[in-house]
Parts: structure tokens; C-alpha cells; sequence
């Protein structure tokens, strides 16, 4: 590539880059502005004085458990993404590396499982969940989530470019499916984990709909509904604030996605070259 067009693919790249992240910026700008404020124009973004102290409000709220929210997240998110990989895992293994009758069948009926909406079985797992007691539990907020049929998928043909003849050399030695499963297919599928973890952490952080209808009590919200109290609670929307909490929302987002985006890019192509 010459100097000239390597040039002109950075520029490009550069303002690709600045587009894409203009509504963050505006988002964190807009927090910064004194509470109460309406939203400032375009030529006002940058407030004269920093008002931090937003943060704090949001933060160490005296009526709002915003730490208890954030704890309620993490724990939902890595109970979801540990059931994920584990559930999807083993699943996609017996698919791609063992023989077994309706193998075909059955893996047919999770692509098909994919065609629908999640929100199409949410009534039916609420009423099955409300039966067990379990709503306004982590119960109700982990298990529901901890298979997908499109990480089973995702797993399922990594697991199939993977050599048999290495599967056949580790049972010549004695080792069992578990060992073959455990010792030899997950370390060398770790940027399909990977990318797995992430795409089910971020959306099971940025989940609304199912965490306001699975709890009740304030103690049970996630990070995502319990900071959604900041919209209508000064009688109108308090943007500085509400824009505060949404950044509070999105840093962990931000932090998961970068430390794992060598193994994202890498898994979102897994397939498109053998």
C-alpha cells in the first residue's frame, strides 16, 4: 500500500471512528452540566464548570442502592455467562464430535429456535417461574438465560473445524469424552468462548424488559432498570442526571468489550475461512 492511500485510510478510519463515538461524547458531556439543566445546544456542549458532583449524586444516591443494583448485575451476568459456556459448550461438543440417532434432528430444532423472538416465550417461562416461586430471585433472573441457541451454534461449527484425528489420538491414550471435552477442545476454542462470553454479557447487562418484569422489590433490580428511576423522579426528566446514570450503565460495557475485542473480531469471522 502506498504512503498516499495509507494516509487517506487512516483519515477515513479516523472520522469513522469520531462518528461512531460522537453520541458517547455527547452523552458524557451532557452528564456534566449542573443537575436540572435542559439539553444545551450543539455550541453549549462543553459546560463552563464540570459538575462531577453528578456522579457522586448518582452514585451514593441516599434513596437509590446503586451499588446493590450494580452487585445484583454482576452476579446475574456472570451467572449467565458461566451457564452460557458451560451449557453451550458441552452441547456443541456432543454435536460436532459425537455420533449419536437424531443427532441431525435436534440441531435442526435449535437453528429453528433461533427464528423466534425472545419476547415471544417470555409469558410462558413468567408463568412457569411464577409456579416455582422463583420470581424476584437470581433464580428467575440467571437460569432463563444460561443456554442460547445461537451460542450453541456459534461453539458447534468452531468445534467442527477442529481435527477428529486429534480426538482419535487422545482416546488411544485412554482419555475419556470429558477429557477430550475439557483438556483438548476448550483450550483451543478460546476465541470462540470468548467471543460467546461477551456477546452474552452484553446482553445480559443491557437488559431491561426481563429484569422489570422477574423482580419486584427494589433490592432484586439490575443496574439497567434500577437507574431507569432517574428518569421521571423530579418531575420531568432530569437529563444531566439521567444522562449520568446512563454512562454509569455503559462503562462496564465499554471495559468488557475492549478487553475482549482481539478474541470479538477474531470470533465474529469464525467460519468464513477453513
Amino acid at each position: 500500500m502506498s504512503p498516499a492511500k495509507k494516509t487517506a485510510t487512516y483519515a477515513v478510519l479516523i472520522l469513522l471512528a469520531a462518528f461512531l463515538m460522537a453520541p458517547f461524547a455527547w452523552m458524557v458531556l451532557v452528564s456534566l452540566h449542573e443537575s436540572k439543566e435542559a439539553i444545551p445546544d450543539v455550541a453549549k456542549l462543553v459546560p463552563s464548570t464540570l459538575h462531577w458532583e453528578n456522579y457522586r449524586f448518582v452514585v451514593f444516591h441516599p434513596d437509590i442502592p446503586v451499588f446493590r443494583f450494580f452487585l445484583n448485575s454482576l452476579v446475574v451476568c456472570a451467572g449467565v455467562v458461566f451457564g452460557q459456556l458451560l451449557v453451550c459448550s458441552m452441547a456443541a461438543y456432543g454435536f460436532a464430535r459425537l455420533q449419536f440417532k437424531g443427532k441431525e434432528i435436534f440441531f435442526a430444532a435449535i437453528l429453528l429456535s433461533m427464528m423466534f423472538a425472545g419476547t415471544v416465550t417470555q409469558i410462558p417461562v413468567f408463568l412457569m417461574l411464577r409456579s416455582w416461586h422463583w420470581l424476584d430471585t437470581y433464580w428467575a433472573l440467571i437460569v432463563p438465560g444460561v443456554s442460547s441457541s445461537f451460542g450453541i451454534f456459534l461453539l458447534r461449527q468452531f468445534f467442527s473445524q477442529i481435527p477428529m484425528e486429534l480426538d482419535e489420538a487422545a482416546r488411544m491414550d485412554g482419555a475419556s469424552d470429558w477429557v477430550v471435552y475439557s483438556r483438548l477442545i476448550l483450550p483451543m476454542s478460546k476465541a470462540a468462548l470468548a467471543t460467546l462470553g461477551a456477546f452474552a454479557f452484553i446482553a445480559t447487562w443491557t437488559d431491561f424488559f426481563w429484569p422489570l418484569i422477574a423482580t419486584q422489590s427494589q433490592d432484586m433490580r439490575t443496574l439497567e432498570v434500577g437507574l431507569s428511576i432517574f428518569k421521571n423522579s423530579y418531575g420531568g426528566t432530569n437529563w444531566p442526571l439521567q444522562m449520568t446514570a446512563a454512562v454509569v450503565t455503559l462503562v462496564p460495557l465499554l471495559v468488557v468489550f475492549l478487553s475482549l475485542q482481539r478474541y470479538f473480531v477474531k470470533g465474529v469471522t469464525l467460519g468464513s475461512i477453513k
